[in-house]
This record gives C-alpha cells, sequence and structure tokens, in this order.
C-alpha cells in the first residue's frame, strides 16, 4: 500500500518566500501555503498537518504568540513546528526553542537543508508516534495481564476461604457476607471522617481481598471442634483461640519478607490476628484493649460478629438481622469500640437489604 504523503503548512507573509517554499517541498509533501497566522489558524480547525513552518515577523499576529496559541489548543499542542526567520541572534532562537518549537531555520535558507530537516523531524515524530503507541499497548497489555493476575489471587483467596467455609460445615457464603459488613462499615469511615489518621490511606478493595484470609488459621482446628454442635470445653476453646496465632503464622509464610509496601499481606495478617480482641481487653490471642488494638482488627470484630450471629452453625439456629444488632448495641464499650458500635447501629439497615 502507498504510504501517504505528509502534509506541510507553510505560514509567511511573504507570497515569494511561500513560492519558494511551496516548489521546495511539492515533490515530496503536500503543501499548504498560508499568508498569516490568523488564517492559519482558521485552517487547523479543518486541516491538521503533519508539520508547520511559521514565519516570526508578521504584521498582525507574529509567530511567537500563533505558538503559544497553537500549544494550548489540545488539538493542535503536538505538531511540530518550525520556526523560518530572517533573526539570526541566540535569544531570538531561544525564544522560539521555549515556545515549543522544534527548530529554528534562518533565512534565506538553502533549499537542500530545509528539505533534510523537515525529513529528520518528521522521522523523529513518526517515531515517536511509533513510541507512544508502543508504550500505550504495552501499559494496556501489562493492565490486562495484572487484571488476570488480581482475577487468579482472588480466586485462589476465595478456594482458600471457602475451604475453611466447608470445614467450618457453615452451609451460606459467610466470606462475602463479612466483606460486605467490612466494606459497608469502612466506607462509612472514610465518609464521616472517623479515625482518618489511620484510615485516611486505606486502600478499599485490597482491604476486602485480604479479608477473606481472617479464618484462615481454622485450618488448624479439629473437625471434632469446627462442627461440634454442643458448646466447647475449655480445653477444647483453648485449642479454637488457636486459629488467629495459626493465622497470622500462614501469612507470614506466604509474605516476601523484601517487600515493606505489601500492603495486603499487613492487612490480612490484622484481619486474621486480632478479630477476637475485645475493646475491654478480655479478648485473645494478645489480650489487646482499648486503641492498642489496630482499627481494622476492631472493625472486623464487628463484621465478624454480626455474621456469627446471624449465621446458622452446628451448635446453633440463626438470630435475626434485629436481634443480632441488639446484641452488638450491647457489646459497645466491652466487646466493641465504642464509635465503631455507633457507626455499626448507624449503617445497620444497610446490611439488612438485598444484595443489589
Amino acid at each position: 500500500m502507498e504510504e501517504r504523503r505528509k502534509v506541510i503548512m507553510l505560514i509567511d507573509d511573504s507570497l515569494t518566500n511561500l513560492r519558494i517554499g511551496k516548489a521546495t517541498l511539492s515533490d515530496k509533501y503536500d503543501v499548504f501555503t498560508v499568508p498569516s497566522a490568523e488564517k492559519m489558524l482558521n485552517l487547523l480547525e479543518s486541516n491538521v498537518p503533519d508539520m508547520i513552518l511559521l514565519d516570526i515577523n508578521m504584521p498582525g499576529m507574529d509567530g511567537y504568540k500563533a505558538i503559544k496559541i497553537l500549544k494550548a489548543r489540545p488539538e493542535t499542542r503536538d505538531i511540530p513546528v518550525i520556526f523560518l526567520t530572517a533573526q539570526s541572534d541566540n535569544c531570538s532562537e531561544l525564544e522560539g526553542l521555549n515556545l515549543g518549537a522544534i527548530d529554528y531555520i534562518t533565512k534565506p535558507f538553502s533549499p537542500s537543508l530545509l528539505q533534510k530537516r523537515i525529513e529528520v523531524h518528521l522521522l523523529v515524530e513518526s517515531q515517536k508516534r511509533e513510541l507512544q503507541n508502543y508504550n500505550r499497548n504495552l501499559q494496556q497489555m501489562v493492565a490486562e495481564k495484572t487484571k488476570t493476575v488480581v482475577r487468579l489471587q482472588n480466586k485462589i483467596l476465595k478456594t482458600v476461604a471457602e475451604l475453611v467455609e466447608f470445614r467450618d460445615d457453615t452451609a451460606e457464603p459467610y466470606v462475602e457476607r463479612t466483606q460486605r459488613c467490612l466494606g459497608i462499615m469502612a466506607t462509612a469511615i472514610l465518609k464521616r471522617g472517623l479515625y482518618m489518621k489511620q484510615a485516611k490511606d486505606w486502600d478499599i478493595d485490597l482491604l476486602l481481598h485480604s479479608s477473606q484470609l481472617h479464618d484462615v488459621g481454622k485450618i488448624s482446628v479439629r473437625d471434632s471442634i469446627l462442627r461440634k454442635p454442643g458448646r466447647l470445653t475449655d480445653e477444647e476453646f483453648d485449642e479454637m483461640k488457636k486459629h488467629t496465632s495459626f493465622g497470622v503464622s500462614i501469612i507470614e509464610k506466604i509474605e516476601d519478607n523484601d517487600r515493606e509496601d505489601d500492603h495486603f499481606l499487613t492487612y490480612a495478617k490484622i484481619f486474621a490476628g486480632l478479630h477476637h480482641e475485645r475493646w475491654d481487653g478480655a479478648g485473645y490471642p494478645d489480650g489487646l484493649r482499648g486503641e492498642e488494638i489496630p482499627l481494622l482488627g476492631r472493625l472486623m470484630a464487628i463484621a465478624d460478629v454480626y455474621d456469627a450471629l446471624t449465621s446458622e452453625r452446628p451448635y446453633k439456629k440463626p438470630f435475626s438481622h434485629r436481634d443480632a444488632v441488639s446484641i452488638i448495641a450491647d457489646g459497645k464499650g466491652t466487646h466493641f469500640d465504642p464509635l465503631l458500635t455507633d457507626l455499626f447501629i448507624e449503617i445497620a439497615d444497610e446490611l439488612d437489604r438485598p444484595e443489589e
């Protein structure tokens, strides 16, 4: 297929210069000759050239003012501009280059030199566009590959969480319910400006994905305990409590110690290790009290208990949404962070609505 001829727009108030320029360039390019900068701007509304050759000293609008307008408009800012001028001082050349011109050719110009300068600059512009297209395509490929990897990671996480769910003899999708409660509360925290020192840098999507691992430590707990239909003995409960520490150990085994910015695993360790701590210090595994418990641990404590209350378990029937909210409200200041408890009560009706 024949390559498209490049289009050059030559702007000069001298008809002689326009004729010479067109005669010099017409063998290789389609040349538009324009007698003023004002007419050039009008012509550019319907014709976009590959390059502009712009005289500086013209009556009315000079070349400096014209290039400022060209570079200010999104539709013309990327058109390469070469200044053609009788001025040969360094200050004038520097001013033109600072305004965005790619070259500065003094008149009278040598036809062969003008042709070679244009040829070189058009080649550079063509290569630049090819590189930009390559970078865009590469970025799109990387983005698509990243999405594929993230989807695979989420499938793996969901599979692990469902494995725990199956061992816990839980028929309903508790991971999704816990994520939903956590997401509604985390969004409300940011919207209301609560605990902004800790919450302002949260990545909500990453946070919710990592929450799928909050009960991963239950893999270590015997089926006879997980599925026991009655009350656990003190010894059995002590073993059950170990799932928090074991969950942290599992996450640490997959943690890359050389990466200090892995927020996903940081979130996951807090969720796994601290969602059974209590505001009054009576929780486990560390007996942390109040704001000693990281905010995400205090948040997951509410989401996890709400889900446990409203879900059927081998040892109990589900509570109603209303009763579950009442029980959590009663735990304000003892089991749960008072501010987060108030927030939960505010958004509780949203949890009772079907997901859209």
